[in-house]
């Protein structure tokens, strides 16, 4: 392995593993407030708020690392009744789309994040920010995802069959 294909797999593992630190950060957010509530120290109302937006950017990191492990969502069951070669083909297939997909979500994500910072929007909640945070990750990890279904689709059938990628 290549030292971009290095850095590329420690990028992706290091989203991984900041995904699994909200994940993990907004349980105990969750729990401590359970338990003030129930002993009568009152609410964190910032709770609920600050996970609302911590599961889609969780979901957003972990995404790539997800696909390049070859562990995302997919239908094994319809891979395993085609031939060999019909299941490549319909993998390259799936990347390329997955890629076009990822592509329009870059441009809509970006355009949507610029335009939301260019008027100012805030967040006007528990919690007070601009609005533009929210929508910041999301061309940044569908560009994650246009490029790890780009490699994909380069190593043809490195792709193909069940299962983790070695």
């Amino acid at each position: 392995m290549g030292p971009l294909a290095r850095a590329w797999r420690r990028l992706l593992e290091a989203l991984a593993a900041a995904a699994a630190a909200i994940l993990g950060a907004t349980a105990l957010a969750v729990t401590a407030d359970v338990v003030a509530r129930n002993a009568g120290l009152g609410a964190l109302p910032w709770v609920l708020e600050v996970s609302e937006y911590a599961l889609p950017l969780a979901t957003l990191l972990a995404a790539p690392w997800l696909l390049a492990r070859n562990e995302h969502v997919r239908l094994d069951v319809l891979l395993r009744a085609l031939s060999p070669r019909a299941a490549r083909r319909l993998e390259r297939l799936t990347d390329a789309f997955g890629f076009a997909v990822c592509a329009v979500f870059v441009a809509y994500g970006a355009r949507t994040a610029l335009e939301s910072a260019r008027q100012g929007s805030m967040v006007i909640k528990s919690v007070v920010f601009p609005e533009w945070w929210l929508f910041a990750p999301v061309p940044a990890c569908f560009a994650l995802l246009a490029i790890e279904f780009a490699r994909r689709f380069a190593a043809g059938d490195l792709s193909s069959g069940v299962g983790p990628r070695a």
